[in-house]
C-alpha cells in the first residue's frame, strides 16, 4: 500500500453534555434544606488543526473514529460538573471536510496552524438549584446534557502549490521537477510512473516557489479515466500551471493536439477559466530540425500562450522560463479556496413537527425529545414546569391547529398523554 493517501472516510462524534443533578442541602440540625444540585459540564468540541508537518491522510486509515470526552454530571453542594476534554484531529494543509450525507464542504484547512472546530459538545444540563423560585422551593427535577449525533465525513487532500506541472504521462514532468528542486520522484520510461503528487521547492534568486508535479492526465480524466478524479483533485489550488508537453512526438502524438487534449480535461472537471498556464517544450535535444521548434513556438503563442523549449534530460533551457515564473507569481491569484457551510453549536431549541399516527398526534424534534427527558413525572411541580414549558414553546397552539381537541392522545418520545385545553 503506498504511504501517500488523499482521500478517507471518518466518523466523529463531539462529548455529550453532563446531567444536571437533583440535591437537597442536608447537615446536622438541617433536616430540609434547600435544592442544590449542580450543573453538568459541557461536552468537548472535535477540532481541527492544520498541522504543516503532515503530508498524507495514511493515518486516518488506521484510525477512523474519533469522539471527544462527555461533560461530567453535577453533584450536590452546587458542584458543576467538568467540562469535556477538547478532542484535536490534527491534518495536512489542503485537507477538505465534506460532509458524507450531502457534500456540503464543512471546513476547508488551506493554511499552516489553521484551527477549526468540526463539531460541538452537547451543553450541561441544569440542576435542580436553577429552578427554585419564591413560589417553587423545592424544585424536584433537573436537566439532562445535551446528547450529540455521531457524524460522518469525508477527507479530501487537495495538493497545495504554486506551480503544477500537468501533461500526458511519460512527457517528461518528474524529470522536470527533479531537475529544478531537491526532490527525487520516481522516473522510468512508462506510463503512469508517477501515481502521486510530488512536491519540490524552487529556488530562484529571492524567490522560492512550490512545484508539484501532478501524476499524468489522459483523455476522459474528467470522467475517471486513469485514474483521473484522483489527479485532477491536486490540480485545483495551483496558482500556475506548466503545460509539459513531448515536443519530438516521440510517442507518435501531436503536442499542439495533447494540450489542446489535456485543456479540455481540465476544463471538462471544472478548471477555472483563466487560470496561467505556462508551456513547456520537453524533450527539444530530440528535435533535429530547429524550424521545426520555431514552428511550435509560434503555434502555441497564436493561442495565447507562452512556450519555453528545454530538455529535462540535459537540464537546459530552464532560465527563461524560470525568469518568467518569478515575475508571474506576485500578480497570480491566491490558491483556491472552498466556501464552508456554518455548522450550528447546539440542537434547535424551538423546533418541532406535529404528524399523525393514527388518532395519535405526534411531537417530533430534538428538542422535544430533550424536554421529555428533563420532567420527572412523579413530581407535581416538574409536570406544571413541563406543561408551562409546551405552552411558551408554541407547541400547544400547533397541536389545537393541527386539529387536537380535548382527551386528543398526544405522543411526545416514548411518552403518551391526553390533551387538555
Amino acid at each position: 500500500m503506498s504511504a501517500f493517501v488523499d482521500r478517507v472516510r471518518i466518523t466523529a462524534k463531539a462529548g455529550n453534555g453532563g446531567n444536571g443533578c437533583v440535591s437537597f442541602h442536608r447537615e446536622k440540625f438541617v433536616q430540609n434544606g434547600g435544592p442544590d444540585g449542580g450543573d453538568g459540564g459541557n461536552g468537548g468540541n472535535v477540532v481541527l488543526q492544520a498541522d504543516p508537518n503532515m503530508h498524507t491522510l495514511l493515518d486516518f486509515r488506521f484510525c477512523s473514529k474519533y469522539a471527544a470526552e462527555n461533560g461530567v454530571d453535577g453533584s450536590a453542594g452546587r458542584c458543576h460538573g467538568k467540562n469535556g476534554e477538547d478532542l484535536v484531529i490534527r491534518v495536512p494543509v489542503g485537507t477538505v471536510f465534506l460532509r458524507e450525507a450531502d457534500g456540503a464542504v464543512i471546513a476547508d484547512m488551506n493554511t499552516p496552524g489553521q484551527r477549526k472546530v468540526l463539531l460541538y459538545g452537547g451543553r450541561g444540563g441544569h440542576g435542580n438549584a436553577r429552578f427554585a423560585t419564591p413560589t417553587r422551593q423545592a424544585p424536584n427535577f433537573a436537566k439532562p446534557g445535551m446528547k450529540t449525533e455521531t457524524a460522518v465525513f469525508r477527507l479530501e487532500l487537495k495538493t497545495i502549490a504554486d506551480v503544477g506541472l500537468v501533461g500526458f504521462p511519460n512527457v517528461g514532468k518528474s524529470t522536470i521537477l527533479a531537475a529544478l528542486t531537491a526532490a527525487k520522484p520516481k522516473i522510468a520510461n512508462y506510463h503512469f510512473t508517477t501515481l502521486t503528487p510530488n512536491l519540490g521547492i524552487v529556488k530562484r534568486y529571492d524567490t522560492d516557489f512550490v512545484l508539484a508535479d501532478i501524476p499524468g492526465l489522459v483523455e476522459g480524466a474528467s470522467e475517471g479515466v486513469g485514474l483521473g478524479h484522483d489527479f485532477l483533485r491536486h490540480v485545483e489550488r495551483t496558482r500556475l500551471l506548466l503545460h509539459v508537453v513531448d515536443a519530438a512526438g516521440s510517442e507518435g502524438r501531436d503536442p499542439l493536439e495533447d494540450f489542446a487534449v489535456i485543456n479540455r480535461e481540465l476544463s471538462a472537471y471544472g478548471e477555472p477559466i483563466g487560470r496561467p498556464q505556462l508551456v513547456v517544450l520537453n524533450k527539444c535535444d530530440l528535435i533535429l530540425d530547429d524550424a521545426e521548434l520555431t514552428r511550435l513556438v509560434k503555434a502555441f503563442a497564436k493561442l495565447g500562450y507562452l512556450a519555453f523549449p528545454v530538455s529535462a534530460a540535459a537540464h537546459t533551457g530552464f532560465d527563461a522560463l524560470l525568469d518568467e515564473i518569478v515575475r508571474m507569481l506576485p500578480e497570480l491569484p491566491p490558491p483556491r479556496t472552498y466556501e464552508e457551510t456554518p455548522l450550528m453549536d447546539e440542537l434547535p431549541r424551538e423546533s418541532f413537527t406535529i404528524g399523525r399516527d393514527g388518532g395519535v398526534y405526534v411531537v417530533d424534534g430534538g428538542a422535544m425529545e430533550h424536554l421529555i427527558d428533563s420532567v420527572n413525572f412523579d413530581d407535581e411541580e416538574s409536570l406544571s414546569w413541563f406543561h408551562r414549558t409546551l405552552r411558551d414553546r408554541g407547541v400547544i397552539d400547533a397541536l389545537r391547529a393541527a386539529g387536537a381537541g380535548e382527551g386528543s392522545t398526544v405522543r411526545i418520545g416514548d411518552m403518551e398523554f391526553d390533551f387538555i385545553e
